[in-house]
């Protein structure tokens, strides 16, 4: 039995893994923009079939970090509310870690999750470093590549830091890196 607040924004698709497996007690409540209002129709059909109370909230921008005040402001009222006992914000961003700490000072559970499953964020990149060094010969740079994965929001970004982390005349490392790696970096923006 939870309330898990999804920064959409964030997470994407990905956050809202094992939707199928919460309970009737468990409520989802998905925090979007117009930066990110879309979804897959294999999506909307997993939260169609969820038994879980699962609610919207679209949210203004124009500012930067508009969805996380929102929703941290929610996260207060239905603390106050008392909805839950335990509450979990569904992000990949340690930003809300002082709103973890705030409300732990004050005896209330939040967490922060990569998704429904309740893996915390040491969990998924430590499932993203076993991702990479299945992928790479050279076990001495999965580390390095797998933070790089994780610092950046987009191919792009990535593929830059591989080349400037990785210099060579032609970027042939950096390029054949990139290769192998990429059917790990589908829920990253760009081609």
């Amino acid at each position: 039995m939870g309330y898990y607040l999804v920064d959409y924004e964030n997470v994407k698709k990905d956050g809202l893994n094992a939707i199928n497996k919460l309970t009737e007690r468990d409520k989802v409540c998905i925090f979007y923009s117009q930066n990110a209002e879309t979804m897959t129709f294999g999506l909307h059909r997993r939260l169609n079939e969820s038994v879980a109370h699962i609610s919207f909230q679209k949210v203004e921008v124009g500012t930067k970090n508009a969805l996380d005040f929102q929703l941290v402001t929610y996260l207060g009222y239905i603390i106050a509310l008392k909805e839950d006992k335990n509450y979990y914000i569904v992000t990949k961003d340690n930003g809300f870690n002082s709103v973890c700490q705030y409300w732990s000072k004050r005896n209330i559970d939040v967490s922060i999750v990569a998704d429904l499953t309740g893996r915390n964020l040491k969990q998924e990149k430590d499932d993203l470093y076993n991702e990479v060094d299945k992928l790479l010969i050279d076990k001495d740079i999965v580390q390095k590549v797998t933070d790089i994965i994780v610092q950046y929001k987009t191919k792009q970004g990535i593929n830059n830091a591989l080349i400037k982390n990785f210099p060579s005349k032609d970027h042939k490392q950096a390029s054949e890196i990139y290769k192998m790696i990429k059917p790990l970096l589908k829920d990253k923006k760009g081609k």
